[in-house]
C-alpha cells in the first residue's frame, strides 16, 4: 500500500508524505475494521474509495497544481501509490471523474452495460439518488459531478486543494502577522541610547534547573499525528474545491491554447468561420 520496493523516494515525496501515510493508515484501518452487518460488496467500498482518493491526490499534484516533479509522481505509479489504469482513465474525455475501472469493464454488468453511476443524470430512468452497489459512487459521469464528491464523504473530498488552500490560508495570516508587528515597531518610541548597568552576577539561582532531568529541558513532548486532520472541515473542503475548479480551468485554458497553436492561423480562421 505504501510502496517499500521502489527504492529511495525522490526529495519532493516529503511533500505527499504526511498526507499519503495518513491515506495508508486509514486504509489499513478499514481492511481491519469489522464487516459485520455489511454485504460484501459494502464492506469493500472505503478499500476502493480510498484508493481513488489516494491516486486523486498523486494526479492533482502534479497535473494541476504542479507541486511534485515528475521523478515525485513516477515513484508513485511505480510503487503502486496512485493507480495508473485509473489515471490513464481520467486523461479521457468523459472519464475524468470515475470512480473505477470496475464500473466501466462490461463483463461485470448484465447485458454487457456499465454502471448506473455512469450514466448522466439525465438519462436515467430512475431519478432520485443513486450509488453504484460495488462502489459507493453516487454518479461519476462527466458534468454531473458539481463539487467534485463522488462519493459523498470524506473519501470524496480533494485533498490536494484542501492542503494548498491550509497553505495559503497559513501563508497570509504570516504575512498580517508580519505587517502588523512592522506597524507596531514603527509606532513605538526608539529605545533609550544608554546602555544599563550589568547585573550582578550571584551564581545560579535555586530555580536553575540545568542539571534536571526534567522532560522540558527537551522541549514539549512531540504530539501524535491527528490523521482526522488530513481530511478538511467544510470550509476547508469548500476552499479546497474552489482551488481546484480553478486549477482545472486553467488546465482547459492551456490545453486550448495548445490546440490552436498545433493548428497554426489558416485552420483557426477555417474553425472559427
Amino acid at each position: 500500500m505504501s510502496g517499500r520496493s521502489g527504492g529511495k523516494p525522490p526529495a519532493g515525496y516529503a511533500y505527499l508524505q504526511p498526507t499519503i501515510t495518513a491515506l495508508n493508515n486509514e486504509l489499513r484501518a478499514m481492511v481491519n475494521k469489522s464487516h459485520e452487518g455489511l454485504r460484501k460488496t459494502e464492506a469493500n467500498w472505503p478499500i476502493i474509495q480510498l484508493t481513488n482518493q489516494r491516486s486523486r491526490y498523486v494526479y492533482d499534484m502534479y497535473y494541476l497544481h504542479r507541486k511534485i516533479d515528475r521523478a515525485t509522481y513516477d515513484y508513485c505509479i511505480r510503487n503502486k501509490i496512485a493507480d495508473a489504469s485509473l489515471i490513464a482513465k481520467w486523461k479521457k474525455p468523459g472519464y475524468e471523474m470515475l470512480c473505477s475501472s470496475y464500473v466501466i469493464t462490461s463483463s461485470n454488468y448484465k447485458f454487457g452495460t456499465v454502471s448506473i453511476c455512469r450514466v448522466p443524470k439525465s438519462e436515467r430512468r430512475e431519478k432520485g439518488e443513486i450509488q453504484d452497489p460495488n462502489t459507493g459512487c453516487t454518479g461519476c459521469a462527466s458534468g454531473d459531478v458539481v463539487d467534485g464528491n463522488i462519493f459523498g464523504n470524506k473519501y470524496g473530498q480533494r485533498l490536494a486543494g484542501i492542503q494548498i488552500a491550509r497553505e495559503e490560508r497559513k501563508r497570509r495570516k504570516e504575512e498580517e502577522e508580519k505587517k502588523k508587528k512592522d506597524q507596531e515597531e514603527a509606532a513605538a518610541p526608539p529605545a533609550p541610547s544608554s546602555k544599563p548597568p550589568p547585573a550582578a552576577d550571584f551564581g545560579d539561582s535555586e530555580t536553575d534547573d540545568s542539571d534536571s532531568d526534567s522532560d522540558d529541558d527537551f522541549g514539549p513532548a512531540p504530539v501524535k499525528p491527528d490523521h482526522d486532520a488530513t481530511w478538511g472541515n467544510k470550509e476547508e473542503d469548500e476552499e479546497g474545491r474552489a482551488i481546484t475548479k480553478k486549477a482545472e480551468v486553467g488546465e482547459e485554458e492551456e490545453e486550448e491554447d495548445g490546440e490552436e497553436e498545433e493548428e497554426g492561423p489558416s485552420k483557426k480562421k477555417a474553425r472559427s468561420a
